[in-house]
């Protein structure tokens, strides 16, 4: 066996790694040999082996691939939401803030991070993921530390403003990456390990500027100004090592034996999660991405997801001060139902993957998030009020990655899906304006407006939509398997058949 296995590698290395490190690869395009043409590097192995080498193929990615960009990922979601530990730091008294000053500094993060979004990805490929990836770090640390460095409502709204597109490529990016190294069945545990570094944020980002805040007067800045740049510093310096962390795809990852690299290209392409042929960008796709019914769905489903959590994670601390909760304790009081949702997350992922039932996971977990709101908006009552944040968290954050794991699920092609998925994200985050805009002064402590519209985004766009989707998906696979599709292969060739993706109709959706 090891001889036929070294002398698989020989052919692979002669006649193929070079198409992997070639100019396409510098152009950030993965070439992936046809499946039938990628040596077996286990041939001879026993089913059990196969099994073996596989699982700790996937353990050694793992360890590789989700600790470091979870990383990125908290310290994303905690500089983009730390504004809130801040007003309650009193930012808004030291730069003169008054009406609705708070509220239209959130809301432009928005617009330009909603609107970047969408070409994102393609950006990624355009560059690499590595290059990607350290250059925004890097940006949105540089201005989140000189947020602290402002003086006045003008100087803020330019640095949410340039922050919102330099962190707008991260999580849409780190999504496509992620299904560009597992397969479907394997996406949703780990896109949930990542996005429960949001849930960790909000713990994290409590504790931590409950810290920073005490630090008033150091270097005659006020303790509001140390929380943006104690925390834009760490960005910075994680930053700095990202180059040497991230690979572009699995044929460049040093941390993979050449063996191990083929093993990843076959794993993939028996799941339908790479192409044979070296993909060039062209409009296609995007076409393809924009006239996909799914793609809209959800967006829908999508944007359930963002207005709630953006409400939440941006607004916490204020609803938590309209409990009657002050400086210190209200920022150390957020942190055990941002704990509770990261919990939820990961737990949803892992069952999601084991069942593949992704709808009725959003089914589920957003009836929770519905009761909790339903909890804030018809009790005064601190302690019930208390209790519906934690099923808010719970029933937001686990929806999240699950919605965009499902969304990625059932769609092939690394172009597509990545068009998709940059709308997808794009337009939920638009919602995001909304979420800025819903929590007013003058309703506090009770909120209104902000806890009746979150759940009603919760109640139509994500629990109706997951059921909308679900049902779909449900009808479109049982036309496929009785063969009522097979039609759409009529005159086409075995390119043409192949090139068709997800159309195709022995392509079998995740429900």
């Amino acid at each position: 066996m090891a001889d036929e296995k070294a002398s698989g590698l020989d052919v692979y290395e002669k006649q193929g790694a070079n198409q992997l490190s070639d100019v396409e690869s510098s152009q950030g395009v993965t070439v992936t040999p046809d499946h039938d043409d990628i040596p077996d590097p286990d041939a001879g192995a026993s089913l059990e082996e196969r099994a073996a080498l596989d699982k700790a193929l996937l353990w050694k990615i793992d360890k590789w691939l989700i600790p470091w960009l979870s990383l990125l990922y908290l310290l994303s979601f905690l500089d983009r939401t730390n504004i809130g530990n801040a007003r309650v730091a009193n930012m808004e008294k030291h730069i003169h803030m008054v009406g609705r000053d708070y509220n239209n500094a959130l809301t432009i993060f928005f617009v330009s991070y909603a609107g970047a979004e969408p070409v994102t990805n393609l950006l990624l490929k355009r560059f690499t993921p590595r290059v990607f990836f350290t250059a925004i770090i890097f940006l949105w640390g540089a201005i989140m530390t000189l947020m602290g460095c402002v003086e006045n409502q003008s100087g803020l709204l330019a640095c949410r403003f340039l922050l919102g597109l330099a962190e707008a490529g991260l999580f849409p990016g780190v999504n496509y990456y992620l299904s560009c190294w597992y397969k479907r069945s394997e996406l949703g545990f780990r896109a949930a390990l990542f996005f429960s570094a949001a849930a960790l944020a909000g713990s994290f980002g409590g504790l931590l500027a409950a810290g920073l805040a005490k630090m008033d007067g150091i270097g005659g800045y006020e303790g509001w100004r140390w929380i943006f740049i104690i925390e834009g510093l760490c960005t910075v310096f994680v930053g700095i090592f990202c180059w040497w962390m991230v690979f572009d795809f699995p044929d460049t990852a040093r941390f993979l034996t050449p063996e191990e690299k083929i093993r990843t290209l076959r794993r993939l392409q028996a799941d339908n999660q790479a192409r044979a042929e070296t993909e060039r960008f062209s409009a296609k796709y995007v076409w393809a991405a924009t006239r996909d019914w799914k793609t809209w769905g959800y967006a829908v489903c999508y944007m359930g997801c963002l207005c709630p959590l953006y409400s939440f994670s941006l607004f916490l601390p204020t609803i938590l001060l309209g409990m009657g909760y002050q400086g210190t304790k209200a920022q150390l009081m957020s942190v055990p139902p941002y704990a509770a949702a990261a919990v939820l997350t990961v737990f949803i992922g892992w069952l999601a993957d084991r069942t593949k039932w992704r709808g009725y996971c959003n089914m589920v977990v957003a009836t929770i998030g519905c009761v909790g709101f339903s909890m804030l908006l018809a009790s005064t009552n601190v302690h019930i009020q208390y209790a519906g944040t934690f099923l808010g968290a719970m029933g937001i954050y686990p929806t999240v990655s699950n919605t965009l794991t499902w969304a990625s699920n059932n769609v092939e092609g690394v172009y597509k899906r990545g068009v998709m998925v940059g709308i997808v994200v794009g337009w939920g985050n638009m919602n995001g304006i909304v979420s800025s805009n819903i929590y007013m002064k003058q309703e506090k402590p009770k909120y209104t407006t902000g806890h009746a519209t979150v759940l009603a985004y919760m109640i139509v766009c994500l629990l109706g939509g997951s059921i909308f989707m679900h049902v779909m998906l449900r009808r479109e696979n049982r036309l496929r398997k009785a063969g009522k599709r097979d039609q759409w292969l009529e005159g086409k060739t075995a390119e043409e058949i192949r090139m068709m993706g997800d159309v195709r109709p022995d392509f079998i959706y995740t429900l």
